[in-house]
């Protein structure tokens, strides 16, 4: 299976790299730019916030983006057969087709070398349900997804911040299915159905560039969340609502089933094998709340400082949660009330090209704290910098440089010294697991783009023991290459 993944990605990124000198059309500089609209201030900011950021890539897996471009002009007339497409959009109905291939090589450290391949269709249906039935203010969505192939952070590196966003058990599986209802002229927006948290908070829009997922869900919400919270692959049941009183500023909260898998969470079961297809729709578990207000700033033409958006959140989970450590006095396993947490985050514009305003480059800070007796995570913090069209003649393409931290709770440490002096085998204690990440998205033609990236984890796990090590040493730190292969139909 992996050499197979390796092989079609291989030939997708030659025919895309065969196809890119022959779509250059004699489109002068000046005449594209004069032709492109101004990004900045639009409604197409990832997360669904005005776009503020100009480095924000033209693709991305990170179910947050806003990915519009399709390679179906270069087909022709083949690109639409029967206008079946143009069809449906004049009832209302529109969809996109993303395909991610992309392969993974464990150079060195972690749990062991190799080759990892993955690949997922991801197929996004949307329905005005104005111009279908004529129910005004009110759209319809699903997502479905077709995953194959193995992650390279289950099976290879054994780390937190999972090396691939796409990452996920084989499955075909529902995503999304959610009603939305607009009210009092677009400023208050009630969606209600299966969401994933992952495309609405805790965004930014240049950090979706990267291909680790920690730069999408983070990884302290992943850790310490039940079942690694309501995102990707994993959805759960939400009632969601967003209050937009100007369009630079929005306050929005959802009301979340507290379990995605479903089921009991503390079997031991993998929650994507709990809820293996996604159509299990757990309403009865304790509820998780998640609220947030952001706000965009100098997105108007003329402001004079450059663009950016700030974003606090926070979100609480209802119920009993288990503590790290026992109680001191009985030695049992203790149950607590609740968890939290708390967050930030900031992108801002640094620089804009002045002869093209859409290029330029963007840095972005996010960070996220918990409480330490009862998370596996109790501090992260990520922070990286974009540049879009930093090349002649290479506009659409972004490069990008990013650092992930995630701090291991001082309840989980001192859970690793009473095993160390307990056990038979020596046990490190963990402390803290640092990722470093560097891409380059290269657009090849409308609608596809190839990715190749390098990333290095220090003290994977946080600085777990190797399983294959007799003598328990510490999981080496570990240098991972990946190529991704992007196209949407």
């Amino acid at each position: 299976m992996r050499s197979a993944c390796r092989t079609i990605l291989c030939s997708l990124a030659a025919f895309g790299l065969w196809l890119q000198p022959h779509l250059a059309g004699a489109q002068s500089e000046a005449e594209r730019v004069a032709a492109e609209a101004i990004a900045i201030g639009s409604p197409g900011g990832a997360g669904g916030d005005p776009q503020t950021s100009v480095a924000q890539p033209v693709f991305s897996a990170g179910r947050a983006a806003e990915v519009t471009t399709s390679f179906q002009p270069l087909l022709g007339p083949a690109g639409d057969p029967g206008g079946y497409r143009a069809f449906l959009e004049r009832h209302g109905i529109t969809f996109g087709l993303i395909s991610v291939a992309e392969t993974y090589r464990n150079l060195r450290g972690g749990l062991r070398r190799g080759s990892t391949g993955l690949t997922l269709l991801d197929l996004d249906v949307d329905v005005d349900l104005d111009t279908f039935i004529g129910w005004k203010g009110a759209t319809a969505h699903a997502t479905v997804y077709q995953i194959q192939g193995s992650g390279t952070s289950r099976s290879r590196v054994g780390n937190l911040m999972t090396i691939s966003e796409i990452e996920a058990l084989p499955a075909s599986r529902l995503s999304e299915l959610w009603l939305e209802q607009s009210l009092f002229d677009d400023r208050l927006f009630l969606r209600v159905g299966q969401l994933s948290a992952d495309t609405e908070y805790m965004v930014s829009q240049t950090s979706i560039l990267f291909a680790n997922g920690t730069f999408g869900w983070p990884e302290i919400f992943a850790a310490n969340m039940v079942d690694g919270g309501p995102a990707y692959p994993l959805s759960a049941p939400t009632v969601r609502l967003k209050y937009v009183p100007t369009p630079d500023l929005s306050f929005q909260a959802s009301l979340i089933d507290g379990t995605p898998g479903g089921g009991d969470p503390r079997s031991g079961i993998d929650p994507q094998r709990r809820n293996p297809n996604g159509i299990r729709f757990p309403v009865s578990d304790p509820p998780l709340v998640i609220g947030e207000v952001s706000y965009a700033y100098n997105t108007r033409p003329g402001a004079e400082g450059r663009p950016g958006t700030v974003t606090l959140g926070g979100w609480h989970r209802f119920g009993r949660v288990d503590a790290i450590t026992p109680d001191p006095v009985s030695g049992l396993a203790r149950r607590v009330s609740g968890d939290s947490g708390l967050y930030g985050l900031i992108d801002q514009t640094i620089y804009q090209e002045p002869d093209d305003p859409n290029d330029g480059a963007s840095v972005f800070l996010r960070a996220s704290a918990s409480p330490s007796d009862r998370n596996l995570v109790d501090v992260y913090v990520d922070t990286g910098i974009a540049y879009r069209g930093l090349f002649p003649g290479r506009s659409d393409d972004t490069l990008g440089l990013a650092l992930g931290f995630t701090h291991i709770s001082r309840a989980a440490r001192r859970l690793d010294t009473i095993a160390a002096v307990q056990g038979d085998t020596p046990t490190p204690r963990r402390s803290a697991e640092t990722l470093v990440e560097a891409t380059y998205q290269a657009v090849l033609a409308p609608g596809i783009a190839l990715q190749p990236t390098v990333q290095y984890i220090v003290h994977p796990g946080g600085g777990i023991a190797n399983p294959r090590d007799p003598d328990g040493k510490r999981v080496r730190n570990s240098t991972v290459l990946g190529l991704r292969f992007i196209t949407r139909y």
